[in-house]
Order: C-alpha cells, then sequence, then structure tokens
C-alpha cells in the first residue's frame, strides 16, 4: 500500500513536485510535462476530496504546468520578428527554479546535520588566567647570556694559554646535574662567589657541565648573575628564595 502523502507534508508546490519526479524516477533535466502535470492535478484533486483547503501557491503552479503542457502541444510557428529576442522556454524555466530549489534544499540538511553537531559541543566562559599564576618574586639580572658566554670565552682563552684543556677519557662521568649540586654546595659556605671560580678542574667534561649547570640555574632563577661594568668580573650568588 502506498504511503498517503498531505499537503501539509511538502513545504510548498516545488517540494511537491520534486517529490513527485523522485517518485515517478524522472531526470529534472528532462521532466515528463505531461507526465508529471497528471501526478501533480491529481494529488490536489486528492486533497479536495479529503476535505482538505490547498493553498493558493499549489494552484498557482498547477496552472502553470498545464499552460507548459498546452505550450508543448501547439505547433511550433516561429515569429520572425523574435528572431533577435532569446526568449526562456517556460519549461526551462520551470526546471531552472527546481534545481534552484533542490540546492537550497541539499544546503538546509547540510546546516541541520551541522547544528545536530554543534548541540553536542558545550562551551566555557573565558576565565582570568591570573587565578592560577603563581606569584613569583621579581628578580633583577643584568648578566645576559652573551655576558656569560663571553666569560666562558674568555676563562677558556685564559686556561688555553698555561695549561691544555685535559682531553683524557676518564671512568667517572661528569653530568649537569652534578655540578648544580655542588655549585649549590658552594653557594651555601660563600654566598658570592666569581664566575671563573666555579671551574677548579680543568678538564673539558667538567668545564662544559658546569657551564651549563650555570646555564641552567640562572634559567630556574636558582642564581643571580651580574657585572657591574663592560669588563668587571661576573658575580654569581645564590637567590634569595632559595
Amino acid at each position: 500500500m502506498e504511503m498517503e502523502f498531505r499537503i501539509h507534508d511538502f513545504e510548498g508546490p516545488l517540494d511537491l513536485l520534486l517529490h513527485l519526479i523522485k517518485k515517478s524516477k524522472m531526470d529534472i533535466m528532462d521532466i515528463e510535462i505531461e507526465s508529471i502535470t497528471q501526478q501533480y492535478v491529481d494529488f490536489l484533486n486528492e486533497q479536495e476530496k479529503l476535505n482538505l483547503e490547498v493553498s493558493s501557491e499549489y494552484l498557482v503552479l498547477a496552472a502553470e504546468l498545464l499552460e507548459i503542457k498546452s505550450h508543448m502541444l501547439i505547433p511550433n510557428n516561429k515569429d520572425d520578428s523574435l528572431d533577435d529576442e532569446e526568449v526562456e522556454n517556460p519549461k526551462d524555466q520551470l526546471i531552472n527554479r527546481l534545481l534552484e530549489y533542490q540546492a537550497y534544499k541539499d544546503i538546509t540538511k547540510v546546516l541541520q546535520e551541522k547544528e545536530s553537531l554543534r548541540k553536542d559541543i558545550y562551551t566555557k566562559s573565558p576565565e582570568n588566567i591570573q587565578n592560577y599564576v603563581e606569584e613569583i618574586k621579581e628578580i633583577h639580572c643584568n648578566a645576559t647570556l652573551d655576558d656569560l658566554i663571553q666569560a666562558f670565552q674568555k676563562y677558556c682563552q685564559r686556561k688555553a694559554g698555561s695549561k691544555p684543556l685535559n682531553t683524557k677519557v676518564t671512568v667517572k662521568e661528569i653530568s649537569v646535574s652534578s655540578r648544580i649540586y655542588d655549585i649549590k654546595n658552594i653557594l651555601k659556605k660563600k654566598p658570592k662567589i666569581s664566575f671563573f671560580e666555579l671551574f677548579p678542574v680543568q678538564t673539558k667534561e667538567y668545564v662544559i657541565a658546569t657551564f651549563l649547570a650555570i646555564l641552567e640555574m640562572t634559567r630556574n632563577k636558582q642564581i643571580i648573575v651580574t657585572q657591574n661594568d663592560a669588563f668587571d668580573d661576573i658575580i654569581c650568588e645564590v637567590c634569595a628564595n632559595e
């Protein structure tokens, strides 16, 4: 048994006509006007039999279909006066309207799907992130990374003139973490110390590990590195909060 459709099942006359075309498995670009017009009129007559009010817009489209049908039955007597004028065929006009309406329906379907997905997404209003930021004491450090690198280069040049760096491979590995530990112990006994005093051992591994340890401690604000003038000694001292 075929499903019965009523006027209120459709959004308008074009929606009804598009349904009948799909139901008849017709191509929109090649509508069988006579067949589709008959189906459309029969549908409206059926609604009247059910005592359902048929909107005027449905009747207007029925009139257009009947007009198109009648034009197709009349022999095509070309009027020479219209040679220079391009007159669009009423059937082509109807096809264009149906194609445009179909495009709107397709877009509407996509938007409805996106709207449905959007309902599953929940957002939270932005908050003041300062409430979650720990208070950090201001630390003054006027010695830059370039200053430390220059000081390290001077140290290497100074030692190269007196005694070459020992490149002998040793069994004991010098790590950055172990040098950080040693420097902390040194600063406990002597809160302020010269940058160059932190290099008591002259092996390459020891020198590199010490320099990286100083950089890491400066970055983590465990020590303060200061230099009063451009060529003065660089002083390392423990931070007040350590």
